[in-house]
C-alpha cells in the first residue's frame, strides 16, 4: 500500500503545488470527494470552492474556480481554471473588493461589461465563501 499521494494542482499562468501529500478533498461537480494512495481512477470537474490538501496532520486550502480533476495510478492532478492560496488572502481587502465588484456590476454599461463584471464578483464571492468553511 502506498503512504503518499502524488499530487500536482496546476492553473493556466503557472503549477501551484506539486509533491506528496497523505489526502486531498476536491469540490467536484457531483459533490466533494476525498483522494487518498491507491484510489480508483477518476475523472471529474472541478467547481468553485475549497481544495484541501493533508500532509502530516496540518491542512492547507487553496481555492480553485472550476477545472478538472484526474485520478490515475500516479497520483492526481487537478488543472484549475484558476487558484488561489487561501491563507494568502486578507479578509478586509476581500471585503472590500467585492464591494467595489458589486458597484461594477450596477454601473456596467452594456451586456459585455455587465457580464465581465459579475464574473469578477462571482469568482470574488467564491472565495469569502471558501474562506468561511
Amino acid at each position: 500500500m502506498a503512504d503518499k499521494l502524488r499530487f500536482a494542482l496546476v492553473s493556466p499562468e503557472r503549477e501551484l503545488f506539486h509533491g506528496e501529500v497523505d489526502h486531498v478533498v476536491v469540490p467536484g461537480s457531483e459533490g466533494e470527494f476525498g483522494v487518498s494512495p491507491e484510489h480508483a481512477p477518476v475523472m471529474s470537474v472541478v467547481k468553485a470552492g475549497a481544495l484541501r490538501v493533508f500532509t502530516d496532520g496540518s491542512e492547507r486550502r487553496i481555492f480553485v474556480n472550476g477545472g478538472f480533476a484526474d485520478v490515475t495510478p500516479e497520483g492526481l492532478t487537478v488543472l484549475a481554471e484558476d487558484a488561489v492560496e487561501l491563507a494568502d488572502i486578507d479578509a478586509a481587502q476581500l471585503d472590500q473588493q467585492i464591494k467595489n465588484a458589486q458597484e461594477d456590476v450596477r454601473d456596467a454599461s452594456g451586456e459585455a461589461a455587465r457580464a465581465s463584471a459579475q464574473f469578477v464578483l462571482e469568482r470574488l464571492e467564491g472565495i469569502r465563501a471558501a474562506m468561511a468553511r
